[in-house]
C-alpha cells in the first residue's frame, strides 16, 4: 500500500482490476476448504425456521398494508373511494400517492428509480393504493372491498403478442444486455448454402416463482428508511429507493439477511417496497406489505414471451457458413429492456456470416426483465432445437455437428476464450448418460405404451465480473476453541444458492481456520457494497472481494512476524513459514535502503540523544519477536492480541478490467436427456438427465451440483408446462398462482446426474471461478424438445410442448 493510500484510507485495502491471468492461493492453502462437500453453515437455521425472512421480522406496533391493483388494463384511475371501507373492523387508512408509487419493479443494477406514478394505469394488476390495518385480515378484506372508478381505455391497450408483431420497433441497445451484429453477408450467404435451415421458434411470458413472496417491512428512525425487503442487490437496490423518495445514502438502510429465492424478480425494487415506505411515514409506525401469489405475479416481473428466427446456412459436411438469430420479445411502453437471446450465439459455433438483430413490441402486460439465465434460457432452445435439427438433415450425429464447429476464437470478436470446454462437457456427459446405445431414428422405440427417446443440446453462459467490496477482520474471542475467530462483512445476498457457505469457505481457507470460526455477515446495505446475486457473478464477484480482504489480512501478518506474503502459512489457527522467499530486484533496493535509513537514524539518535526506537522502528522490533528459524509457529490468536483492541480489519476490493474484453469468457456445458411420451394421451416424462458443466474452480461441489439440479428442473418446466397467459381480452393474467401456473414438482422430476467438469481460469478472477447456477439451464428445455423428437418424431416450435401439440401427429 503506497503512502498516500495509508493517509487517506481509514483501513488497509486490496485492490485487484482483472486486466491480466492471475495466479490464486487456494493452491497453497493448508486446509483446502475451498472445493470440498461441506453443508450449508446456514442450513440448520433455515430448516428449524430460526432463519427470519422479511415479512417474519418483528418490529413493536407494526400494522399491515395489502396492494391494491388496477382492474383495467389501460386507462386512468378517476377516484378511490376510502369511505367504501367503512364499516370494516381494524382497517386504519388508505394511502396513496399518485407521484411516488412505482409503476412497475426496477431492472436490476440501475441506479434509477423505476417509471413511477399510480394514476394512469398500463397493466392489469399495476397498484395504486394500499390499505392499512391492525392486521393482515383486515388489510386483506379492505383491499378487497376497495372501491376504485377508472377512465377504461382498455379497447386501445396491446394485449395481443402476435398481433403487434407487426408494430415492432428498435431496441435501445445502449440500456439493453446485447447488442445487433452482422458480419459478411447473412442473407446472401443463407441463399448460396448447400444445406440450410430456417425456422422460427416462440417461447411464451415465464414467471420466477421463488418460493418467498416479495415483502418489506418498512420504519423510519427519525429521517432515516429502514427496509428489512426481499431483494437480491442491495447495493443498486438502495439507490433506487434513494431515487424513489429524493432521499441521500445515509437515510436509507436495507437488510435483506435471508431471501427464498429470486430468480431475477428481485434484483430490483418492486412496488410493495415503496408503498411501505410511505405508509409507515404517513402513519408513523412500521408498515409491513407481503404481496400475495397472484400480486407478485402480476406486478412484478416476468420473462418476455419472444418470437425467434434461427437460420442457418452449411456445407453437407455441415460446417456452417451462416447463423442467423432474430428475435422480437416485449415490454411496457418506455422499457428498455429486451429478452438477449442471442449472447450465446455470439460466440457459440463457427460461422464467417453472423447477423443478431432485436426488436421489441410495447405491450399492456407486467414488466418484462431477468429471469434466471436471462437470454440464454429461451435463447438455445431455439438455437439448439435448431441444430438438432440441421443434424437430422445431414444425418449426422448432434455431437459430431457441434464439433465440426467448434470456433478456435471467439467468431464474432476475433479474441481467443480464456477457457473452453464444451467438447470435453459433450464427451464426458455422453460417456455418461450412455449415448452411443441410443436410438437414432425417431420413434422406433416402444415400451409398452410409451414411446422413449433421447436428446441432448448445449449449454453456455457468458461470464461477468462485477465491482464488490467486503471486510475482514480477525479478532481474539475466548469462546472459540483456537481462541481467535474471522469475521465477513459484505451486502452481498444469499438467495438460497448457499453464499454464506461458499464465502465462509474461502475466508476459512486463507486465513487458516475452521469453518466454524468464521462469522459471515451478508444481506446489509450499511456492509461494504457488493455486486449482489445475479447474472450468476455473485460468488465470483463478491467472492472475490471476501478473497481480497483476507489476502490483505494475510500480508499484514505476515509484515507483523516477520515473513513475506509467499512464505507465509496459515493453518489451524497457527502461524507457520513455508518455502523460501526470493528478493526481487525492487525488494533487494528496498532492503539496501532500509539498512542505509537504519545506519541515519542511529547517527541522528546519538547526535541528539533522541531515541527513535519506540515510534518509527516499532513495527520492525515488533516483527523480531517471532523466529521461523526452527520451523517454529505461533498462535494466531496470539499475534491477534498484540494489536490494539485485539484485533485486525481489512478490505478488499475487486474490479472489472481488460480481460473481459481482451478474453471470451463463458462457462459451458452439455444436458442429456431420455424422455417416455404415451402412445394414447401424448403424457411426456422425463426419464432420466445428465448435465456436464465447467465452471472454473468449484467452491463447494456439494452447493455447485445443487445449482445444476436446479437449473436442468429449470429446464424441464420450460420444455413442457411454464407459461404465463395473459387474457387476450382484458389483460388479466389467467394463471396467477402456483395451482394454474405449473411448475415442476416432485414427480415431474426424475434423477439427475451432474458432473462438473475439471477447469481452471485464471482470467476470470483470482478464485478462478466462474458462473454454473445459469449454465445448467441453457440448453436443458432443448436437450428435452430433442428427446421428444426422438420418442415420437415431431418437432415442436412453440414451447412448451405440451400434448395438444403432439397428438394429431403421433406415429401409428
Amino acid at each position: 500500500m503506497s503512502l498516500f493510500e495509508s493517509i487517506t484510507q481509514s483501513e488497509p485495502t486490496k485492490k485487484m482490476t482483472m486486466d491480466e491471468p492471475v495466479e490464486s492461493l487456494f493452491s497453497t492453502t493448508a486446509s483446502k476448504l475451498v472445493g470440498k462437500p461441506i453443508n450449508r453453515v446456514d442450513g440448520s437455521l433455515k430448516v428449524s425456521g430460526q432463519a427470519p425472512y422479511s415479512a417474519e421480522i418483528h418490529l413493536d406496533n407494526k400494522a399491515y398494508g395489502v396492494l391494491v391493483g388496477a382492474t383495467i388494463a389501460k386507462g386512468q384511475v378517476e377516484n378511490i373511494d376510502s369511505s367504501s371501507l367503512d364499516g370494516i373492523p381494524n382497517i386504519i387508512k388508505v394511502v396513496t400517492d399518485p407521484k411516488h408509487f412505482l409503476r412497475n419493479s426496477q431492472q436490476g443494477g440501475l441506479k434509477k428509480a423505476p417509471k413511477q406514478g399510480a394514476t394512469e394505469i398500463f397493466y392489469h394488476g399495476q397498484p395504486i393504493a394500499v390499505v392499512i390495518a391492525e392486521t393482515f385480515e383486515a388489510a386483506t378484506e379492505g383491499a378487497n372491498a376497495l372501491k376504485v372508478t377508472y377512465k377504461d381505455e382498455t379497447d386501445q391497450a396491446a394485449l395481443n403478442f402476435t398481433k403487434e408483431l407487426s408494430n415492432a420497433h428498435e431496441v435501445d441497445e445502449k440500456k439493453g444486455s446485447d447488442k445487433n451484429y452482422v458480419q459478411g453477408d447473412p442473407e446472401q450467404g443463407l441463399a448460396d448454402a448447400e444445406v440450410t435451415l430456417d425456422r422460427f421458434y416462440h417461447t411464451p411470458s415465464q414467471n420466477s416463482s421463488a418460493m418467498e413472496p416479495h415483502a418489506t417491512l418498512a420504519h423510519w428512525e427519525g429521517d432515516k428508511l429502514v427496509l428489512y425487503t426481499a431483494n437480491q442487490m442491495l447495493a443498486s437496490c438502495k439507490q433506487q429507493v434513494m431515487d424513489a423518495l429524493n432521499l441521500n445514502k445515509e437515510q436509507v438502510q436495507l437488510i435483506a439477511h435471508y431471501v427464498g429465492g429470486g430468480f431475477g424478480s428481485k434484483l430490483g425494487i418492486a412496488p410493495e417496497s415503496i408503498a411501505a415506505a410511505i405508509a409507515s411515514k404517513d402513519l408513523g409506525r412500521p408498515v409491513l406489505i407481503t404481496m400475495t401469489r397472484p400480486q407478485v405475479m402480476e406486478a412484478t416481473v416476468r420473462r418476455s414471451n419472444t418470437r425467434q428466427r434461427i437460420a442457418i446456412g452449411c456445407d453437407k459436411d455441415g460446417v456452417i457458413d451462416t447463423l442467423i438469430h432474430d428475435t422480437i420479445s416485449s415490454n411496457l411502453p418506455d422499457e428498455a429492456f429486451f429478452e438477449p437471446t442471442a449472447l450465446s450465439t455470439h460466440y457459440l459455433y463457427s460461422g464467417k456470416n453472423r447477423r443478431v438483430n432485436y426488436e421489441m413490441v410495447d405491450m399492456n402486460q407486467v414488466l418484462s426483465g431477468s429471469m434466471r439465465a436471462p437470454g440464454e434460457a429461451v435463447g438455445m432452445i431455439a438455437v439448439e432445437c435448431a441444430m438438432d435439427e440441421l443434424a437430422a438433415q445431414l444425418d449426422l450425429d448432434p455431437i459430431e455437428l457441434r464439433r465440426r464447429n467448434e470456433p478456435e476464437k471467439d467468431p464474432s470478436k476475433d479474441i481467443p476464450f480464456s477457457t473452453r470446454q464444451l467438447i470435453a462437457c459433450m464427451e464426458q456427459g455422453a460417456e455418461q448418460f450412455g449415448w452411443s446405445q441410443r436410438n437414432t431414428k425417431p420413434a422406433s422405440q416402444l415400451e409398452g405404451d410409451w414411446w422413449i427417446g433421447t436428446g441432448m443440446a448445449a449449454a453456455a453462459r457468458g461470464n461477468q465480473l462485477q465491482s464488490s467490496e467486503a471486510r475482514a477482520t480477525l479478532q481474539v474471542d475466548k469462546s472459540k476453541a483456537l481462541g481467535v475467530k474471522a469475521v465477513i462483512e459484505t451486502d452481498m445476498t444469499d438467495i438460497g444458492t448457499g453464499s454464506y457457505t461458499v464465502f465462509s469457505q474461502v475466508a476459512a481457507d486463507l486465513l487458516g481456520l475452521p469453518i466454524d470460526h468464521i462469522e459471515m455477515k451478508l444481506g446489509d446495505s450499511a456492509l461494504p457494497p457488493a455486486s449482489g446475486s445475479g447474472g450468476s457473478w455473485g460468488a465470483a464477484s463478491a467472492g472475490s472481494g471476501v478473497y481480497l480482504a483476507c489476502e490483505q489480512l494475510r500480508e499484514m501478518l505476515a509484515a507483523k512476524v516477520g515473513l513475506y506474503p509467499d512464505t507465509i502459512q496459515l493453518d489451524n489457527g497457527q502461524i507457520k513459514q513455508v518455502g523460501k522467499h526470493e528478493l526481487t530486484a525492487v525488494e533487494t533496493a528496498k532492503e539496501n535502503g532500509q539498512a542505509f535509513a537504519d545506519s541515519t537514524i542511529d547517527k541522528i539518535s546519538e547526535t541528539t540523544g533522541v531515541s527513535f526506537s519506540e515510534n518509527v522502528l516499532e513495527e520492525q522490533s515488533e516483527s523480531e519477536k517471532y523466529n521461523f528459524d526452527n520451523t517454529e509457529s505461533y498462535a494466531l490468536a496470539d499475534v491477534i492480541a498484540g494489536y490494539e483492541e485485539q484485533k485486525v480489519s481489512a478490505k478488499g476490493q475487486i474490479k472489472p478490467g481488460k480481460n473481459g474484453k481482451k478474453y471470451r469468457q463463458s462457462s459451458f456445458g452439455a444436458n442429456f436427456a431420455e424422455v417416455a411420451v404415451h402412445k394414447v394421451t401424448g403424457e411426456i416424462r422425463v426419464k432420466r438427465m445428465t448435465g456436464a458443466f465447467a465452471a472454473g474452480r468449484i467452491l463447494n461441489h456439494k452447493t455447485a451440483t445443487s445449482q445444476c439440479y436446479g437449473g436442468m428442473v429449470f429446464g424441464i418446466g420450460s420444455a413442457l408446462m411454464e407459461e404465463v397467459i395473459h387474457d387476450k381480452r382484458d389483460g388479466r393474467l389467467c394463471n396467477h398462482d402456483l395451482a394454474e401456473y405449473h411448475v415442476p414438482v416432485n414427480a415431474d422430476v426424475p434423477q439427475l446426474d451432474v458432473i462438473l467438469v475439471e477447469e481452471d481460469d485464471p482470467y476470470t478472477n483470482p478464485m478462478h471461478i466462474k458462473g454454473i447456477g445459469e449454465t445448467a439451464i441453457a440448453g436443458a428445455a432443448a436437450a428435452i424438445a430433442n428427446a421428444v423428437y426422438n420418442a415420437v418424431g415431431v418437432r415442436v416450435y412453440d414451447f412448451p410442448i405440451t400434448l395438444d401439440k403432439l397428438l394429431y401427429e403421433m406415429p401409428e
